[in-house]
């Protein structure tokens, strides 16, 4: 790849869509290409959305030039209009996939194409063999020389970028040696069956990928814009934040807003995977791809139709293909010394022998059956064909995870660390006492003078808590005075001036350290507060406490179940919180979690640090950044919300706690899953590995075998697209 000179303008980004380009293999090799070639920079590609992003300088290599090398290696590209286009394909729902684009019935595609001729030729061969076995072999050469020049089309290209010992290469070996040792007939069934391997392999590919694509395609194409000469249908992808759309019962919201004007039901699955839709009305916020079930909505547009929620989703899930299971890395270096490894095999199985004596055929037949058993077709699949099934499934329940590093350490959790508030509390806490305290303790505040001061400072912070207090002045109608110096303090509250006075809002913990024994007189109502399962924060400036606030936060109604179905799958669970441990004991009275309280930001890490591993921490991804980045995986509770989508390893996009367990039991059987795999491509191979050595396999048996362990691993990969919870 070509590194641009600092001064030079940046060459146009083109974006392509390459059918064939189906597994991280394909991805490797169109990388390879790429980079060999001069005036390229910023190369992507996904295999999940099929496509090609990169700086292309035509002075130096013509967009043609690099069109024809990726024919050349077996791919068709198409480019796109702009660089979004393929970001929202229009491919219809009921489109039959025949392979990574769709697009088409399978017959329909070159691949497809080339099986039914090949086919069509190869029986016509095997009749005319009943008759005239002489000018039958003519027929079966056809097939071989047909089926076959592809394949060595795309050897001879692989090795010149690198790869000398590829997938092609054997099999063009393995036919051109049964050419060679008057084996016409299997010398076509070889080139054959796998043609027919790989049609299959482009087929579930197609399907592996048909959750996301079915994601991308919710997005509508038009929207009712509404302008002062009344609503007007215009392209989707041309709205901006700012502008109001119309939205009519029974169809979907074209782009993020937030409701202006109505009250509907909206069906959020294409997002959350939570099939009952969830009543929303002015103020309430909407995603891109939701349904209105029964109510017309004005909704003012807040982002972009390439930043809306779903548009990141599918960006993250592309994006979660570079991050590999270690499982997939080392599957990876294996087969780079499994191909030459059987390579070398063969030969000495086929020349080591007739050099010793005995008589050359019989040998060279079973080595170039060794060639196509030692195919790693499977073995490569066996990861990468589970791990996008298991995302895409994950994907359309609303569970994101970024990558199959994560997944498979999700597979093996021992620990999930919970925070109290945001988590396994509904995050949405209400202010239920405002209490005078220090000087004006006892005092009533029937103005509301003492929440006009701590609305002023809770301004400062985006923390729930802070919000609650907020909220209850707006609610009393109360002017909340101008501060300066207003900033957030994580895990410990918020600090503003007022008048030259500092004034901070704090947890009871905070405030202890913070003021000492000034906060003696106050821990007997603080205590019996906190009994009563209550959040208690201090108002306080730098030397006496003003007011005790007390929260009611709600705990999840799913919060019990979720954790219990952790128990089941023998995970342990923790609650890490800066809480009194008064408050979060009576929070998790009936919750089958262990507590852990009074925690600042900095004793979080070291709980998390110190709990068997690996360890989940779960979090509403704004507050808990640093804990979600220490843990082994950090999971997002954000509904959705840009801030949870881009925090963590995972993310719950619904509102429903048993997600959790939901990530755990996908993560672990997309791993057995993977193990399967791996189980039944190298038991294939090594079945018939020892009935090549003693003669029972011929060459088709050998292919078949390829074929077949691809076809099973790729079949039981697609078994995940079926996958639900188990929930007692």
């Amino acid at each position: 790849m070509t590194t641009r000179p600092f001064s030079a303008p940046p060459a146009p980004v083109l974006t392509y869509r390459v059918e064939g380009m189906d597994c991280a293999h394909c991805v490797q090799k169109v990388e390879r290409l790429v980079g060999t070639l001069p005036g390229t920079a910023a190369v992507s590609t996904s295999f999940t959305r099929q496509t090609l992003r990169l700086e292309l300088d035509e002075s130096r290599t013509p967009r043609q030039t690099l069109e024809g090398h990726l024919r050349a290696l077996g791919y068709v590209p198409a480019l796109q209009p702009d660089p979004h286009a393929a970001e929202l394909p229009a491919t219809p729902l009921d489109t039959p996939l025949h392979g990574p684009q769709g697009g088409g019935a399978w017959y329909r595609s070159g691949q497809g194409r080339l099986v039914l001729v090949s086919g069509a030729l190869l029986a016509a061969a095997w009749l005319l063999s009943l008759a005239a076995p002489q000018a039958a072999d003519l027929g079966f050469v056809a097939v071989t020389l047909l089926a076959g020049a592809p394949l060595a089309r795309r050897a001879v290209i692989s090795a010149r970028l690198g790869e000398v010992f590829s997938i092609n290469l054997l099999v063009t070996l393995a036919a051109l040696g049964a050419l060679l040792i008057g084996e016409a007939a299997e010398g076509a069934a070889v080139v054959f069956l796998f043609a027919v391997g790989e049609l299959l392999e482009g087929v579930a590919a197609g399907r592996a990928r048909s959750g996301v694509q079915a994601l991308a395609a919710l997005t509508p194409s038009t929207a009712q814009l509404l302008t002062p000469q009344g609503p007007r249908e215009v392209p989707a992808a041309s709205l901006r934040p700012g502008q109001r759309v119309l939205v009519t019962p029974g169809t979907r919201v074209p782009a993020d807003g937030v409701i202006e004007e109505g009250v509907s039901g909206l069906d959020d699955s294409a997002v959350t995977g939570e099939s009952v839709p969830v009543r929303r009305a002015a103020g309430d916020e909407v995603f891109g791809g939701s349904v209105s079930t029964d109510g017309t909505l004005t909704v003012r547009v807040t982002r972009e139709a390439n930043d809306t929620t779903l548009a990141r989703i599918l960006h993250l899930i592309e994006q979660a293909e570079e991050s590999r299971a270690p499982t997939a890395r080392f599957i990876d270096r294996f087969s780079r010394v499994y191909t030459p490894g059987v390579m070398l095999v063969s030969a000495l199985v086929a020349f080591g022998p007739p050099l010793l004596g005995e008589p050359l055929s019989p040998w060279l037949y079973k080595g170039l059956s060794l060639l196509l058993i030692g195919c790693p077709c499977a073995l490569v699949l066996s990861v990468p064909a589970a791990v996008t099934s298991g995302l895409s499934a994950g994907a359309r329940r609303g569970l994101l995870i970024k990558g199959g590093a994560a997944l498979e350490t999700l597979a093996r959790v021992r620990t999930v660390a919970f925070d109290k508030t945001g988590t396994l509390t509904a995050g949405q806490p209400r202010l239920s006492e405002c209490l005078p305290a220090g000087p004006d303790r006892g005092r009533a505040d029937p103005d509301g003078g003492t929440l006009r001061l701590a609305a002023a400072v809770a301004g400062a912070s985006s923390h729930p808590l802070s919000r609650a207090v907020t909220d209850a002045a707006r609610a009393r109608g109360l002017s909340v005075p101008a501060v300066t110096d207003a900033h957030a303090r994580p895990g410990e509250g918020a600090s503003a001036t007022l008048d030259g006075r500092a004034l901070h809002l704090s947890s009871a913990a905070s405030a202890a350290a913070r003021l000492g024994s000034a906060l003696d007189a106050e821990f007997g109502k603080l205590g019996a507060l906190e009994a009563r399962g209550l959040s208690v924060s201090v108002l306080h400036d730098d030397h006496v406490p003003l007011a005790l606030l007390a929260f009611q936060d709600d705990l999840r109604p799913d919060a019990a179940a979720a954790l219990t179905d952790l128990r089941r799958l023998g995970v342990d669970r923790v609650m890490l919180t800066g809480d009194h441990e008064r408050a979060a004991q009576a929070a998790a009275r009936d919750l089958p979690i262990e507590v852990r309280a009074s925690l600042r930001p900095e004793e979080k890490l070291r709980h998390l640090e110190a709990l068997p591993g690996p360890v989940v921490m779960v979090g509403d991804g704004i507050n808990d950044a640093p804990a979600l980045a220490r843990a082994d995986v950090g999971i997002a509770m954000g509904g959705g919300t840009a801030v949870a989508l881009d925090t963590a390893d995972a993310a719950l996009l619904g509102s429903s706690l048993r997600g959790v367990p939901d990530l755990v039991q996908l993560a672990r059987a997309t791993m057995r899953n993977v193990h399967w795999n791996i189980a039944l491509a190298l038991g294939l191979k090594g079945l018939f590995l020892i009935t090549t050595l003693t003669g029972a396999t011929t060459l088709w048996m050998a292919v078949l075998a390829d074929t077949g362990a691809t076809a099973l691993v790729t079949a039981n990969a697609l078994r995940l697209l079926r996958w639900t919870p188990e929930r007692p």
